[in-house]
C-alpha cells in the first residue's frame, strides 16, 4: 500500500553508492566523532513521504531531532515510498547496511515480517519496529504510544465544537489501533456532548490522498460539521475547509493545510524514543523492549488549541490532561458500553495496556462497523 517502492529505485540507489537513497547528509564514511569514534550510523523506513503532513513527517521530525540531541555521535540514513512487501523492506535495509547503519527503525506496521525476518540474518544490527508486536530478546523491539490519550483530548474539542451532533471520523484499516482511537476519540466527545455520534468510514489504506478526500466528503455531506482522522494524509481536513467545517488532525501540525479549519492534533513526538535508544545503544545499556509511551513522557501529546477551537475547550483538556500526567486519569475506565449497548468494561474498572490492544469493538455513539 501506499506509494509503490520499486526495486529498481533500490537497485539504483545501490549502483550510485549514496550515502542512503534519502540520506540527511553527504557526510563522508570517515567522518570522526569528538572521541575519534566513527559516528553511529542510524536508518529509518518510511512507508511515505517526508513532506507528507502526517505520518511520515512526523517521523522525520523525530530523526532529525535525534541528530540535534546527539550531534557529531550519529549519523542518518532514510528511504522513502517503501512498500509493505518483504522484498522492497528487506532490500530497502540492506542497502543502508551496507551503507553501515547498525540499527534500523521500521515505522510501518507491515514492515513487521521482513524485519523480523532481518533480525534473524543480521543478528549484529538492531531492528526497532513501530506499532508491532514482535520482538526477540537480542536484536529486535518494537515501540508504540497510548495515543488514546491525546485522542480522548482531541475528543474533548470535538464534542464542544459541534454544532450538528455529527462529528466524521476517517479511519484507514478497521484494526485494534483504529478501534482504540475511535473508542477513546468518541469517549472523549460523549464527556462533554452526550448527543453527539462519531460516524465512521473505511478507507482500507494507510496513505491515499484521494480516497481520504472522498471519505471526508461523504461525512460532510452526510451533515457532519467536525472531522476527525486516522490515516496519513491533510485530505479530510483541506476537505473541512473547504465545506466550512472543522477537522482535527494527525501526526503533525498541519494547520497550514487548512488554516480555517484545523483546530488541533493528536501527535507524536517521536524524537524521544529515537534519543532514548540510540543513547542506550551507544552506552551499551539497550535491550529490546516493547516500549509504550504516552502524555507523562512527552511521547505523545495534543498539539495546543488553534483559534479555530471553541473557547471553553481549553480549560477542560488542560484539566484532563493533568490528571493523565499525574496517572489519575485513565481513558478506558468503565462503565464503558459498546454499540450493541453492552457492557464491555465494568464501573470502576480500568484497561490495561494489554486489554486495551484486545479491543476489538467500538463504543456506544459511534456509527460504523468493524469490518
Amino acid at each position: 500500500m501506499k506509494k509503490i517502492f520499486s526495486i529498481f529505485a533500490v537497485m539504483m540507489c545501490a549502483l550510485f553508492l549514496m550515502v542512503g537513497c534519502g540520506a540527511s547528509n553527504d557526510k563522508a564514511s570517515d567522518t570522526k566523532t569528538s572521541d575519534g569514534s566513527e559516528p553511529i550510523k542510524v536508518g529509518f523506513l518510511y512507508i511515505g513521504h517526508i513532506n507528507d503532513g502526517g505520518f511520515t513527517q512526523a517521523h522525520d521530525k523525530g530523526r532529525l531531532a535525534l541528530e540535534e540531541n546527539l550531534k557529531g555521535k550519529v549519523e542518518t540514513l532514510y528511504q522513502e515510498g517503501v512498500a509493505e512487501n518483504t522484498q522492497d523492506v528487506k532490500n530497502s535495509a540492506k542497502i543502508m547496511i551496507d551503507q553501515g547503519a547498525s540499527v534500523i527503525f521500521a515505522t510501518s506496521f507491515g514492515f513487521m515480517d521482513a524485519i523480523e525476518e532481518l533480525s534473524k540474518e543480521y543478528p549484529d544490527v538492531k531492528f526497532i519496529h513501530f506499532s508491532g508486536y514482535k520482538m526477540n530478546d537480542t536484536n529486535f523491539g518494537n515501540y508504540f504510544g497510548a495515543m488514546e490519550e491525546p485522542r480522548y483530548l482531541s475528543g474533548i474539542v470535538a464534542g464542544l465544537k459541534t454544532k450538528s451532533n455529527k462529528i466524521g471520523f476517517v479511519g484507514a484499516f478497521p484494526l485494534p489501533e483504529l478501534f482504540i482511537s475511535i473508542n477513546s476519540f468518541t469517549l472523549g466527545v460523549k464527556s462533554v456532548n452526550p448527543d453527539a455520534t462519531v460516524q465512521v468510514v473505511w478507507t482500507n489504506s494507510w496513505y491515499d490522498p484521494a480516497k481520504e478526500k472522498e471519505a471526508a466528503d461523504a461525512l460532510l455531506a452526510a451533515g457532519c460539521d467536525v472531522l476527525a482522522q486516522h490515516c496519513d494524509t491533510t485530505g479530510p481536513q483541506v476537505a473541512a475547509e473547504e465545506k466550512n467545517a472543522f477537522a482535527i488532525g494527525y501526526n503533525s501540525d498541519s494547520y497550514d493545510s487548512a488554516p480555517k479549519a484545523f483546530m488541533t492534533a493528536p501527535i507524536w513526538n517521536h524524537g524521544v524514543f529515537y534519543t532514548k535508544t540510540v543513547e542506550e545503544i551507544l552506552n551499551g545499556t539497550w535491550k529490546p523492549e516493547s516500549y509504550y509511551g504516552n502524555i507523562a513522557d512527552g511521547y505523545v501529546d495534543l498539539l495546543p488549541l488553534t483559534e479555530n477551537a471553541p473557547e471553553e475547550a481549553k480549560a477542560k483538556v488542560d484539566e484532563i490532561k493533568a490528571k493523565m500526567v499525574s496517572g489519575d486519569f485513565k481513558v478506558f475506565t468503565g462503565p464503558i458500553k459498546n454499540q450493541a449497548g453492552e457492557v464491555v468494561v465494568e464501573e470502576g474498572k480500568s484497561l490495561n495496556r494489554e486489554e486495551i490492544w484486545k479491543i476489538d469493538y467500538l463504543v456506544d455513539g459511534v456509527i460504523g462497523t468493524t469490518k
